[in-house]
């Protein structure tokens, strides 16, 4: 390395980059950045970009909360770090699991803590499969999910990802199973109606569960919202009808609200938002509004016996992590619920939602937006080269990518998934950041179009 390299080059020569189109970045440098300002980043170069991603969905207080940053430093100079292991763990780590049994759906249940989404994902699988060779059903270890969910990148978690990307490392592992993908507008048949559409994939979940057998099937994931599918919301009753068939077949269904929990649906849980009530629900991201690494599962009062009574058979879980209830991360999260939930943070994704929702469908008469779609402060528009037959672009156009360069051209964070551009912005936007997220898409959105279409 020498002095004369740039930030970017830099980045290029030692980084290995995750989910990042390496053309754009081959062709235009990474950005490199230095601090943020409240939902604004800003680059070595000192340009300052709108974030409508959130970082990764997460930052949802922006990036210089005070009382978050305060909450990190007294807790670092109070009790820097410990583990979960061998009948020890900080006080922050008591507290928090009270919390989050406290706002979480459940009357009852346990806390179990990871370093992320997907660890906590992969955890509750392990955590299925050890409850049911306890209780004498070894053979039930298959997992249902939907095609376009998104559950994580462990070897276990991303086998439950719908996605067909993860054929490079030779997955999805034998015994998971995806089934239809709830999105009626890409999805749904000539002719068909939404509430056809539903009976039809609760017809292939009960047809799917007697083929397979009951009694193999361990679990069924799903979030109330795909979120890295694309900001895909379940089709309308879509979730009244497939729960009582998992009941019927006492299958446990977990809410995976890595994304959804903590808000970005308008509500705490995206299950109370789509009225589904789950067994047990997977947090990450928002729960330390970004500011820690940290994953929860998060059982339901009945589950959690059950596990308990399978754990104190063989006197242990053997599983855990070296940073599990990390002390500083527990006492971050309760800051951070109490910022969510106190300081008018969920309050404004209510308030602002229908002005979300209105820009969205403004910006979706464009004749190359096919569809727009999303809740609270999550939403997508679908790019389309024709939009009375909704046919997609020609992949090789890389159409979703070309719209997101050119938004942070103009100052915009935004992220493609697919032929999908995806706006989550922070919880603390206002309305005038958010006209400002709307005019900088809507600009890039006309150069690319006009380029393509």
């Amino acid at each position: 390395m020498t002095a004369a390299q740039s930030w970017e080059a830099r980045a290029e020569e030692y980084s290995l980059y995750g989910f990042t189109d390496m053309p754009s970045v081959h062709e235009r440098g990474t950005v490199v950045l230095t601090h943020g300002e409240g939902p604004y980043i800003v680059d070595v170069h000192g340009r300052r970009y709108l974030d409508a991603n959130s970082g990764l969905w997460n930052m949802v207080a922006g990036f210089d909360h005070k009382g978050l940053i305060d909450a990190v430093k007294a807790q670092y100079e109070r009790f820097p770090g410990y583990h979960s292991f061998f009948g020890r763990m900080s006080d922050q780590t008591v507290m928090l699991s009270e919390k989050l049994i406290e706002v979480s759906p459940f009357d009852s249940g346990r806390v179990f803590y990871t370093n992320s989404g997907s660890e906590a994902n992969d955890t509750m699988v392990k955590i299925l499969w050890f409850l049911h060779a306890s209780e004498g059903r070894p053979q039930r270890r298959k997992i249902l999910t939907r095609w376009n969910a998104y559950h994580g990148v462990t070897a276990v978690s991303a086998s439950m990802t719908g996605k067909p990307y993860n054929e490079v490392f030779g997955l999805p592992l034998p015994g998971f199973i995806h089934l239809t993908c709830p999105h009626y507008w890409r999805f749904g048949e000539e002719g068909e109606t939404e509430e056809q559409f539903v009976q039809r994939l609760a017809k292939e979940l009960e047809e799917t569960i007697q083929k397979e057998g009951a009694d193999t099937i361990a679990g069924f994931f799903a979030e109330p919202v795909m979120g890295a599918g694309g900001v895909i919301p379940p089709a309308k009753g879509y979730f009244q009808a497939i729960e009582p068939i998992l009941r019927k077949y006492d299958i446990p269904l977990v809410s995976d609200e890595v994304i959804c929990g903590f808000g970005r649906t308008g509500n705490t849980w995206g299950a109370q938002t789509y009225g589904f009530t789950p067994d047990a629900i997977i947090s990450s991201k928002n729960l330390t509004a970004g500011y820690f690494p940290m994953g929860a599962v998060i059982l339901s009062g009945p589950l959690a016996q059950r596990v308990q009574d399978a754990i104190e058979r063989i006197e242990e879980f053997p599983h855990g992590f070296t940073a599990s209830g990390h002390p500083v991360g527990c006492a971050l999260a309760l800051k951070a619920i109490d910022v969510v939930m106190n300081e008018g943070l969920a309050e404004n994704v209510k308030r602002l939602a229908p002005r979300f929702e209105a820009g969205m469908k403004e910006l979706a008469e464009n004749p190359n937006i096919g569809e727009y779609r999303g809740v609270g402060f999550m939403w997508a528009l679908e790019a389309v080269r024709d939009k009375p037959t909704k046919t997609p672009f020609d992949a090789s156009l890389s159409v979703s990518e070309r719209i997101a360069n050119a938004s942070t051209d103009a100052g915009l964070i935004c992220r493609p998934l697919g032929q999908s551009i995806v706006l989550c912005p922070p919880f603390i936007m206002t309305e005038a950041q958010m006209d400002e997220m709307f005019d900088k898409l809507n600009s890039a959105l006309k150069k690319v179009f006009a380029e393509v279409a």
